[in-house]
C-alpha cells in the first residue's frame, strides 16, 4: 500500500474511528483493481465517532472540497462528504465519507461482517466484507459493473474449498456466465433454493446462454435505475445548497 494511503488509514485508525474501507482501495485489496488514489470510507455516524473523525482529519490537514457540509444530518440522509488532505505525507489524497448507502445494511451489520487485513507495519485495515462491497458497487456508474464482475471472478478463482456461504454468494451475485454454468454443474442442489432470489438461475439450469446474458443486462439496468431514483432527491438537495451559497471548500474544524 502506498505511503500516502497508509498515512490516511493509519491516522484514522489511530484515532479509533469506527470506519470501514470500501471503494477502489478495497477493490485493490480484494484483488480486482490495480490502483486507486481515493480513500472511500463507510462511517458510523454517531456524535462521538464523528468527533473522532474530525480530529483525524485535522491531523491530516484535510479540507472539505465539495458539498454538502460536514454535518451529521447529511450523512444520515445518504450523502457523501468529500475531503482532500494537505498533510505532506498524504498530500492531495481524497477522502470520501458515507454512512448510509442504497441497498446496503446499516453500519453496525457491516462492522460485524468486516474483513480485517494486517499490514507490514503490524497495524490493521478494517474493510467492508466482499458481499457488502458488491452491494455498494451496484450504482449507475459505468465503471462499477465491470468491477463487480472482477471482484467475484477474483474471489471465485482464489477459493479451492469454498464454503456453502461462498457458493451461494457467487450464485446470487456473479455476473460471469461461465462461473454460473460451472456452479450449476458442480453444485446443482443449491440452484433450486436460490431461484426465487435470482430468477436467471432458472435459465442457468436450462443452459440458455443467450437468455442468461439478457437477464444479466436486465438486472444491471434495474439496479442503475434504482440508484438514479435514489440519488435524485439528494442531488436536488445539493443544488439547493449551492443556490444558498454554501461554501464549497473549508477546513475541518
Amino acid at each position: 500500500m502506498q505511503n500516502p494511503i497508509h498515512k490516511v488509514l493509519s491516522t484514522i485508525s489511530g484515532r479509533n474511528v469506527r470506519a470501514l474501507l470500501m471503494g477502489g482501495q478495497a477493490c485493490v485489496l480484494y484483488g480486482a483493481a490495480e490502483f486507486s488514489r481515493d480513500t472511500d470510507l463507510a462511517l458510523l455516524a454517531s456524535d462521538e465517532n464523528i468527533e473522532l473523525l474530525r480530529v483525524a482529519l485535522r491531523n491530516l490537514q484535510a479540507r472539505r472540497v465539495a458539498l454538502p457540509p460536514f454535518e451529521q444530518k447529511f450523512l444520515h440522509r445518504g450523502h457523501a462528504i468529500h475531503f482532500r488532505c494537505y498533510h505532506p505525507e498524504a498530500l492531495g489524497m481524497r477522502v470520501d465519507i458515507m454512512s448510509v448507502m442504497r441497498g446496503v445494511d446499516p453500519f453496525e451489520h457491516l462492522w460485524e461482517r468486516r474483513t480485517t487485513i494486517m499490514t507490514d507495519t503490524g497495524g490493521s485495515i478494517e474493510m467492508v466484507s466482499l458481499p457488502d462491497l458488491v452491494k455498494a458497487k451496484k450504482t449507475q456508474r459505468d465503471k462499477d459493473w465491470p468491477m463487480i464482475r472482477r471482484l467475484i471472478e477474483a474471489d471465485y478463482a482464489s477459493q479451492e474449498n469454498p464454503s456453502l456461504q461462498q457458493v451461494k454468494f457467487w450464485m446470487l451475485e456473479s455476473r460471469t456466465p461461465k462461473i454460473l454454468f460451472e456452479l450449476s454443474r458442480r453444485r446443482p442442489e443449491h440452484i433450486e433454493s436460490l431461484k426465487t432470489m435470482r430468477p436467471l438461475l432458472s435459465l442457468i439450469q436450462t443452459g440458455d446462454r443467450d437468455g442468461v446474458e439478457l437477464a444479466l443486462d436486465k438486472e444491471e439496468k434495474a439496479e442503475r435505475e434504482a440508484d438514479r431514483r435514489y440519488w435524485e432527491p439528494l442531488r436536488k438537495e445539493l443544488e439547493e445548497l449551492r443556490r444558498r451559497n454554501y461554501s464549497i471548500e473549508e477546513e475541518v474544524f
